[in-house]
């Protein structure tokens, strides 16, 4: 059942509950590409491009800046954040509260917005990752999170984000996939796609080699006729 706040009461915390949290970005990684995400938190893989340097970059930058305080609205950076029901941990990069007449506290909604260094995506992996930051707020604030922006380096405009029940189950169920699969310990086989490209681990993930290796029978073959 529900609270006053529309929002489920928590489980209740324990220790296995805590190690198996997983990173907040599995979760944009899974949407992407599932073996790209396993081959990141299951394998503990990486390798930087010119994308994902700049991308860091403006997370750090964002996340470095001082809060600020305008009418209306208190600017927090870097937020801690934690779901016990999606199972992630990780940081906001900004952390709005707005200041509504009428507010029962004089905290403010809070209102998440998610700093991206390219433009809007045909999918949907930025969103999910948002969204399950407004959970994380909900958690810890023990209030409804309707909504929150994405704000693109190349548009230099936020989109905004409506929390709906689409999203949430969308958010939910990419969540419960990324966490038993690593849990498990599982990293799915390749599969080549144009997205391939502009993916920093193509290298190490070698889509195009690996996507139908040569059966063993015929290698065995090929040797024997060597």
């Amino acid at each position: 059942m529900c609270g006053d706040s529309g929002i489920p009461p928590l489980p209740i915390p324990d220790p296995a509950t805590e190690d198996a949290l997983i990173p907040l970005s599995a979760l944009q990684h899974y949407l992407f590409c599932p073996r790209q995400c396993a081959l990141i938190h299951v394998e503990q893989l990486w390798a930087e491009d010119g994308a994902t340097a700049e991308g860091r970059l403006l997370h750090e930058k964002v996340d470095a800046g001082r809060p600020e305080t305008r009418p209306g609205v208190r600017i927090a950076r870097g937020i801690a954040l934690r779901s016990l029901r999606l199972g992630v941990i990780g940081l906001a990069d900004v952390v709005e509260f707005h200041h509504e007449p009428g507010r029962r506290t004089g905290r403010g909604q809070p209102f998440p917005v998610e700093y991206k260094r390219g433009k809007p995506k045909t999918h949907r992996a930025d969103e999910v990752q948002l969204c399950a930051q407004a959970i994380c707020l909900e958690e810890a604030f023990g209030e409804q999170v309707m909504e929150g922006a994405l704000f693109y380096g190349v548009t230099r405009r936020r989109q905004p984000v409506s929390f709906d029940d689409e999203l949430r189950a969308v958010t939910a169920e990419i969540a419960t996939a990324a966490r038993a699969m690593i849990r498990d310990m599982r990293t799915p086989p390749p599969v080549l796609t144009p997205a391939c490209r502009r993916c920093s681990l193509e290298t190490l993930c070698q889509p195009a080699r690996l996507e139908k290796p040569p059966q063993i029978a015929r290698w065995l073959a090929a040797q024997l006729r060597d």
